[in-house]
């Protein structure tokens, strides 16, 4: 409740100027339009000009004139020189039409005024409506307003708070979230397109008066480096371009549920269920399902907070998509370690566990990007709905995926001793790339405050961490792994620039299974892409790295399944387990 209070307070200021200035800019057109009305007669200028006020980092200006004028047989004095009044900077229009009335006033010509019929008293001597002033001005309207106002609606509409130690959620956690009350449930993706164009419209209202303003900057100013203020529209574009796409992606696709079975997501047992798409069916086109365990967390302090997601695990699956009654139906499953943690429904705390469901598919047209958050708990239950046969076709077509990628990232030769698998240098050049780039900024920066600014601590810092991304990054690309078999030994030789680094062996007769961890994590977006290593364990579980740079736990136990046919190893039950401990007791019979 105290949460809510606080945001309606927060919004109301937005709001309020919200409101303010629809007033303005409603009050100034429908002047525009009474003016229409006025009749013009001649007027002589008493005093006329322009005002200079000096404010903080900018100048405003007004123009101001005093004239009489006649109507009906009598004389009348009036001020008022255009539509709004007050002092401003947007365009020249209060400094050219001031010096155009003082002008006037010193060649002793006399100017037209507009006379209200109504009420002679009143009068104004430029009717014209200043459209740049109310764009200016509609940019508070839309912006400050529609936050305020978005705000407000979204507390007032938000549903009451639940007590998770309530008994009925104690016995089914997940039914503190609003959105998993059943097992069907939708993807993000009709508030993603909704926040696209919220986004698009708030970032082209706030860059809309810049080319206006860049123009006077330039001509005027001679301001060559105001032209860099373009990249804002530009930016403007290209955000019109993406919000068109979401909705493009909305409308073909539809709201595209994905219905649970289990009901929830089970850990130590099975992630499956069904999507139903509004798109014809088509045995050409392959959708992927990416299941990921992800650490929401906050990071930092003060203005520099952030939400960052760490993931924990990840798997992809191709989809079994068949027929359906309006469009396709894709299945799926997941086969879901029981070491892993839980969702968490309440997230009111700072830090919380979720499962993120992604759906992708390349096919002609706009392409399907959906995510989905979903419940997983510790229920060790397995999918009873789903036809075995289409998840084994689909499994099937996973693994002839999997044997095609894990090939690619190593060459296997068959020497006199033995198989030889080589992991060379460059495989990972388009991660690395990045990573030389980001190093190289940071260490231009620190050699900017080092050596330029004589800021020795601060450039020294971003210096030092530019400095260890760049080594980083150098190893990253320019090392290689060769897994030699020869008689009854494997060992592993890693180099850097062709240079060993590090040697390991491994009886193979002190082979017991197989491990795989998580190497690297990389982040677009909400989508996360997580690269495991396969490694062997010996009877001391004495761990040696034989294999890495794998999609996903499908690929890297594929890249298992390949070392242990080629190199002559019994895979172990180990590399697939799936045993859950003892299941938490929750009822999931039923959803209240």
């Amino acid at each position: 409740m105290k949460g809510k209070i606080f945001a309606l307070l927060f919004a109301l200021p937005f709001f309020a100027i919200g409101v303010f200035m629809t007033w303005s800019v409603g009050s100034n057109l429908i002047d525009a339009s009474r003016m229409g009305g006025w009749e013009p007669v001649p007027a002589t200028l008493q005093r006329a000009g322009v005002e200079s006020h000096r404010g903080d980092d900018s100048n405003t200006y007004e123009a101001y004139a005093s004239y009489t004028y006649h109507y009906g047989g009598r004389q009348y004095t009036a001020q008022r020189v255009a539509i709004a009044g007050g002092a401003d900077n947007i365009g020249s229009f209060q400094t050219n039409l001031g010096n155009r009335l003082a002008q006037s006033m010193s060649r002793g010509d006399s100017v037209t005024a507009y006379v209200d019929p109504a009420e002679p008293s009143r009068a104004v001597l430029d009717r014209s409506i200043r459209w740049g002033l109310i764009g200016f001005k509609s940019i508070f309207l839309f912006v400050f307003g529609g936050v305020g106002l978005g705000i407000i609606i979204f507390v007032l509409r938000a549903p009451k708070e639940k007590d998770p130690a309530a008994i009925k959620y104690v016995d089914k956690p997940w039914l503190v979230n609003d959105d998993w009350q059943s097992p069907q449930m939708k993807s993000g993706s009709k508030s993603t397109m909704y926040t696209a164009w919220g986004f698009t419209v708030f970032w082209n209202l706030i860059s809309a008066p810049l080319p206006f303003l860049i123009y006077e900057e330039v001509t005027s100013k001679n301001n060559l480096p105001a032209l860099l203020g373009l990249l804002f529209p530009v930016i403007g574009f290209f955000l019109v371009i993406w919000a068109i796409r979401r909705t493009l992606e909305w409308k073909r696709f539809g709201p595209a549920p994905v219905t649970l079975d289990p009901f929830p997501g089970s850990i130590g047992g099975h992630v499956g269920g069904t999507i139903d798409l509004n798109l014809p069916f088509d045995s050409g086109y392959h959708f992927s399902l990416t299941l990921t365990s992800l650490r929401s967390y906050i990071s930092g302090s003060g203005k520099n907070r952030s939400r960052k997601e760490d993931p924990r695990w990840q798997d992809t699956q191709v989809a079994h998509a068949a027929s359906a009654a309006h469009g396709s139906r894709l299945s799926f499953r997941f086969d879901v370690p029981a070491d892993l943690a839980e969702s968490d429904a309440d997230r009111s705390t700072g830090s919380y566990n979720l499962w993120r469901l992604n759906l992708k598919a390349d096919i002609p047209g706009i392409d399907i990007d959906r995510d989905y958050d979903i419940p997983v708990y510790q229920t060790a239950q397995e999918s009873v709905q789903l036809s075995n046969f289409s998840i084994e076709r689909a499994r099937q077509e996973q693994r002839k995926i999997d044997a095609v990628e894990i090939e690619k990232l190593f060459i296997i030769e068959q020497g006199i001793n033995g198989k030889t698998l080589f992991f060379p240098m460059g495989r990972n050049l388009a991660a690395g790339l990045g990573a030389l780039m980001f190093g190289s900024v940071f260490s231009g920066i620190g050699w900017f405050l080092f050596f330029r600014e004589g800021h020795y601590f601060m450039g020294g810092i971003f210096g030092l961490v530019g400095v260890l991304i760049l080594i980083s990054a150098f190893y990253f690309v320019l090392n290689s792994l060769e897994v030699i078999k020869e008689g009854s030994e494997i060992r592993t030789i890693r180099r850097f620039f062709g240079i060993p680094i590090k040697t390991r062996q491994m009886r193979i007769a002190d082979f017991s299974r197989f491990s795989k961890r998580a190497t690297s994590k990389t982040q677009s977006g909400s989508k996360h892409v997580v690269k495991y290593a396969v490694s062997l364990v010996d009877r001391n579980d004495q761990r040696m790295v034989v294999a890495e740079g794998f999609t996903g736990v499908s690929q890297a136990d594929a890249a298992a399944e390949f070392i242990a046919r080629e190199f002559g190893l019994t895979v172990r039950p180990e590399l697939r387990a799936n045993v859950a401990p003892a299941a938490k007791q929750y009822n999931i019979l039923t959803a209240d």
